[in-house]
């Protein structure tokens, strides 16, 4: 059995795409518990805890991309490396079928990498005792205030 060198292109470049929707499909900035909730754990995980105070809560729009570059980008790298596969109506299938999934695989890495997609967001602003000054986006409300003392552990904020 012969491969062509387009087939195997074909596959390497599918399975870099999927490698790189896996990497990219990553939740965004924290979540909020207590520590009754949670437990506090952050000498046991290897992570340190920082401490400060929240200086801003707000309601933000999203502003995550809609994925219509990454679809169109996609769409046209997929339809390019389906038309190295076959001949005659079976490039053209391969065409078809190859924007189709570059599309596809193309709208999720643009959403993904956009955090929320375009989906409003509470944005809790904390500045830590050393100074620095960091944000933690949540999908609802937060059961915080400006004034709160918090503590932070990886992605997590604790009252």
């Amino acid at each position: 059995m012969i491969v062509r060198k387009p087939v195997i292109s074909l596959a390497a470049a599918v399975a870099a795409t999927a490698l790189l929707v896996g990497c990219a499909n990553q939740p965004m900035g924290g979540g909020y518990a207590t520590p009754q909730a949670q437990g506090s754990y952050g000498a046991r995980s290897g992570q340190y805890a920082q401490y400060g105070r929240v200086t801003n809560v707000q309601y933000v729009r999203g502003s995550g991309s809609d994925g219509v570059v990454g679809t169109v980008a996609g769409g046209a790298a997929g339809g390019l490396l389906g038309h190295q596969v076959g001949k005659g109506r079976g490039r053209t299938a391969a065409t078809i079928a190859g924007a189709i999934g570059g599309a596809l695989i193309g709208n999720a890495i643009e959403r993904s990498a956009g955090g929320m997609g375009g989906q409003p967001v509470y944005r809790v602003t904390v500045q830590f005792d050393d100074g620095s000054v960091r944000d933690f986006d949540y999908a609802e409300s937060p059961n915080v205030s400006i004034g709160d003392r918090v503590r932070a552990e990886g992605n997590q904020l604790y009252r």
